[in-house]
């Protein structure tokens, strides 16, 4: 796992302001505002919300053959409509408060050492050392949360087994059976 301290200096030498385009939530290529969620970030959303989990959450849209007429996917990602996700509302988000890990890290996402950094208008940007910390943070939690989720399915995934004929995700909290 990376330091703050490192983040921060490579997220300041990038340099970043949200412009506020909104492109980030609306899709202009095939699942390119496809946001994956833990269960957790799903609960956090429905809590303030008030909306059901398959309101907020759809199966992440990849499944594999588990050999026995099942199919099984391994994450959740926020729902959207054909060109945005639910959540957008007039240029706007709507659960800014309480948005996922990605949307509040966005465009940035640590890979083990790496930064990451996708195309966005507001890169650039030279952001003051208070910001490139609280960012640098919040990557550093969202890549420890990211581990902690993946152990879990992987525990999950261990011990169970996909019901024949049925469409499942397997998250860390068990294998919800997708229905309709």
């Amino acid at each position: 796992m990376l330091r703050v301290d490192d983040v921060t200096d490579r997220v300041g030498s990038i340099g970043f302001e949200c412009r506020e385009c909104s492109a980030c939530c609306r899709r202009v290529a095939e699942d390119s505002n496809l946001v994956i969620v833990s269960p957790a970030e799903v609960r956090v959303i429905m809590a303030a919300t008030g909306m059901a989990w398959d309101e907020v959450a759809e199966p992440y849209p990849d499944f594999i053959d588990a050999g026995n007429g099942g199919e099984y996917t391994l994450a959740w990602c926020i729902r959207r409509t054909a060109d945005a996700c639910i959540f957008l509302r007039n240029g706007r988000c709507s659960i800014y408060a309480n948005r996922p890990w990605i949307c509040r890290t966005y465009p940035f996402m640590l890979d083990g050492d790496d930064l990451l950094v996708s195309e966005c208008p507001g890169i650039g940007v030279p952001l003051f050392p208070g910001a490139a910390r609280d960012l640098a943070a919040e990557l550093c939690r969202r890549q420890a949360a990211e581990a902690a989720e993946e152990a879990g399915v992987r525990a999950v995934y261990r011990r169970v087994r996909v019901p024949p004929g049925e469409r499942v995700v397997i998250d860390s909290e068990g294998v919800k059976v997708i229905y309709g």
